[in-house]
Order: structure tokens, then sequence, then C-alpha cells
């Protein structure tokens, strides 16, 4: 499960990539771009929680970083905007997916104890 959770989050990290850096117009527009946002980064934070589980904080440093330069480097395409609050919306959705991916792991373990 580690190693598909790490190949999940790195997928969900060139499309992240991908549509934060690509012209506006080839973005996915899938509803909301908030809850688009939202829910890649939780997404992003709960592949990399299961495929990181014993390196909780280098996931939250990550994904914090991912969050803030890729927010940065919209200011040097001319069609896009960066703006700190959507920074603090990526890295704070990234946390809440770290979060998730903690409580299924520990979840999980408690069902396998049961048995």
């Amino acid at each position: 499960m580690t190693s598909m959770s790490r190949l999940a989050a790195f997928a969900l990290l060139a499309l992240i990539t991908f549509a934060t850096l690509s012209p506006i117009q080839l973005r996915p527009h899938l509803g909301d771009a908030n809850v688009e946002r939202a829910l890649a980064y939780i997404l992003l934070g709960a592949a990399l929680a299961l495929g990181f589980p014993s390196r909780v904080m280098q996931t939250v440093l990550f994904v914090c970083a991912v969050a803030g330069i890729l927010e940065f480097l919209q200011l040097f395409d001319p069609g896009r905007h960066a703006r700190v609050v959507d920074g603090l919306l990526k890295a704070a959705a990234g946390v809440a997916g770290i979060v998730l991916g903690r409580f299924i792991i520990t979840w999980v373990s408690r069902a396998a104890e049961r048995r």
C-alpha cells in the first residue's frame, strides 16, 4: 500500500503542478475553484501520509512548501494570479489530508489488532 500511495502522491503532484501553472484555459474545471484546490491538496496530503507514514513532519513541510512555491510561480504567468489566501487554503487542505491519512492509518492498525 505504501508504494501505491507514493505513486498516487507523485501523480497528484504532477496533476496539481500542471493545473496550477498551465494556461487557465487548459486547466481542468470540475466545479468551484476553491473546492477543486482543497480537494486536490486533501488527496495529495492523504497520499503522502499513507506513502510516508513515519515522516509526518516532513510531509507537512513538503505539502506546505509545494503550495507556497506553486502559488509563487503563478506570479510569472501573466494569465494567472497568485494570492496568499489561495496558498494558505492549499496548505491547510494538504495538512487536513495528512490528518485524514493518519486517521486512516490508525483506524486500519486498530482494526488489524482486533482480529
